[in-house]
């Protein structure tokens, strides 16, 4: 999973930065016009005046991701509930397979009510898989053929990042000091101060009493500059999210000798092979770790104008939760059956705030998206964390199908914008972006939205949450011109994006100006009130089912296991 585990210790640090209740300008800076209010948002306010007296239909929105806090003040009145399911009674009422999926699905949890956390990297995985099969054997490349062909490629692809670069292993021993280092001075500037979470900005006020405390500060500062990490990120979420970090590098040290442990025998036990064995699972759709998942729903659909909270994108929308990505990378099995199942129970759109470099299934996930697009459904993807061009370094899942060999209508890839005010670019310095694979730029930095908790809020970044705004804007137009393709509603938010032709920014991961335009297809910043503008403009397609020689497909019509 592309997220807070992919962090580039050279000036990367994709951090979450986590407020409780304090009075922020930048809360919901995301949501405001450049014009009346002097940030760069989608000008959503705008949008609803605009759009006021027009009647809207309810949207349901997937959000497949890590989990949701269902009892979320600002999100309990959003969810989407399965209208044919009785919560708690062990009876698969509406016949599909799932029983009890009332908020959605868990396709990380075992029938015994455990759950998968924590998961392995896809390479060491891949790089396992097929190690006794091409591992120093002698092979002549140009004589496989075939799935032979194709498997040698990927272990190739898996085997270098699992044996990484000979320094990765100092770097991470460096980490490990200055990170026990940092968590001494911690320490001793949290008895001093009397308090638990503090940020760097508020440490940077502050006086030491004593001598030790001093040097606490001067040390504690010292690590946050040289690593990158925003000053106004807390020193609970940085530690946390650099445990994390620190605990994947280990596993990917282990990895390089050791097969990583499958957690997903143990507790799904599926079969994971057939991609037709896809009644597993359970109804937790909160899982162990779902401050991901709740962060991105709210974002999409944080109940609008309650006096409380966030204020979410859409107001007109139900948030269906299907808990699919683990504390690792994500299986493509089970994000080919959340699309499934998204699109089988009403969705209109999907929000994917994940991504892997490696995609061993991929066939499956492409039938999964082609089965989306056959049934109108919009997927909305973000374009990953890395500062990589993805028209160079591949994020998954994508839009190209493979068998088809033609990119899917109905998916949109999504880059993390900024404002000046906000972080000094209009551009997100971690965000991945490509000329002919990311779609637009929507705000992704320093985003407000709900987080686990009854009543607790926060920040988070990345293209993790850029993705949602965009899952928004297009809930709001699948809400206000129901007849509206998902293609036209993507062809909607590419045409409406705001494009300034002189903008340069800095390249993500480095000081190099470019212009912005050349960072996406569309060229520009998701705005919704343009949107909806052009949205207004156009007459509902034809419906034709395009001719193409299909293979033959990946869901079976199999009876329901009960």
């Amino acid at each position: 999973m592309r997220n807070a585990k992919n962090i580039l210790l050279a000036g990367l640090l994709f951090i979450s930065s986590i407020g409780f209740g304090q009075a922020d300008p930048l809360k919901g800076w995301h949501l405001l016009d450049a014009t009346a209010d002097g940030f760069h948002g989608i000008s959503i306010n705008k949008t609803y005046d605009f759009l006021r007296g027009k009647k809207s239909k309810p949207v349901i929105v997937a959000v497949i991701d890590s989990g949701i806090d269902t009892t979320n003040e600002d999100l309990k009145n959003i969810l989407w509930r399965n209208p044919k399911e009785i919560a708690g009674n062990g009876i698969d009422e509406d016949g599909n397979g799932y029983v009890d999926d009332v908020y959605g699905w868990n396709f990380l949890g075992g029938k015994d009510g455990r759950n998968v956390k924590t998961e392995s990297a896809e390479a060491s995985r891949i790089y396992h898989r097929y190690r006794s099969k091409f591992d120093n054997k002698q092979l002549n490349e140009t004589e496989l053929v075939g799935d032979d062909k194709e498997q040698y490629e990927l272990w190739k692809q898996a085997s270098k990042i699992v044996n990484g670069k000979p320094e990765e292993q100092m770097e991470l021993m460096f980490l490990e000091m200055a990170y026990k280092a940092v968590k001494k001075h911690e320490k001793v500037l949290k008895e001093e101060m009397k308090r638990d979470t503090f940020t760097t900005a508020e440490l940077e006020k502050y006086i030491p009493a004593t001598l030790q405390g001093q040097r606490a500060k001067l040390g504690y500062i010292n690590f946050i500059k040289l690593t990158g990490i925003d000053t106004e990120d807390t020193n609970s979420a940085t530690f946390t999210e650099l445990e994390e970090y620190i605990d994947q590098k280990k596993k990917a040290q282990e990895a390089k000798e050791n097969a990583p442990k499958n957690y997903r025998q143990d507790i799904v036990k599926d079969n994971y092979n057939n991609i037709n064995d896809r009644f597993y699972g359970n109804s937790d759709v909160m899982g162990p770790s779902p401050m991901h998942g709740t962060h991105v729903a709210g974002i999409i659909g944080a109940q609008r104008d309650n006096g409380i909270g966030a204020n979410g994108v859409a107001q007109n929308v139900k948030v269906m939760m299907i808990r699919a990505v683990p504390d690792g990378d994500e299986y493509d099995k089970d994000i080919a059956l959340a699309i499934k199942y998204a699109v089988d129970n009403g969705a209109k759109v999907i929000n994917m705030s994940f991504g892997k470099g490696l995609s061993p299934e991929k066939k499956w996930v492409d039938d999964a998206v082609r089965y989306a697009e056959l049934k109108d459904v919009l997927i909305v993807h973000a374009a990953g964390n890395d500062a990589e061009n993805n028209d160079t370094t591949r994020n998954f899942p994508s839009p190209d199908l493979k068998v088809l060999r033609r990119n899917a209508s109905n998916f949109i890839t999504v880059g993390a914008s900024s404002d000046p005010k906000v972080s000094g670019d209009y551009v997100a310095d971690f965000s991945n972006y490509g000329k002919n694979t990311v779609d637009v730029f929507a705000p992704g930095v320093k985003i407000y939205s709900t987080l686990t908790g009854r009543s607790s809020y926060g920040f988070l970044k990345g293209t993790s949450m850029a993705s949602p705004v965009v899952a928004g804007v297009a809930a709001v137009i699948r809400s206000y011109f129901p007849d509206l393709s998902a293609s036209q509603v993507k062809y909607v938010i590419e045409k409406s994006a705001i494009v300034d032709p002189a903008l340069t920014v800095n390249r993500p991961g480095s000081k190099e100006a470019v212009p912005f335009k050349d960072l996406s297809t569309s060229g520009g910043l998701l705005n919704a009130y343009n949107a909806v503008k052009i949205a207004m403009t156009l007459q509902p397609e034809k419906k034709e089912i395009k001719k193409e020689v299909l293979p033959k497909p990946t869901f079976k019509n199999l009876p329901v296991q009960k």
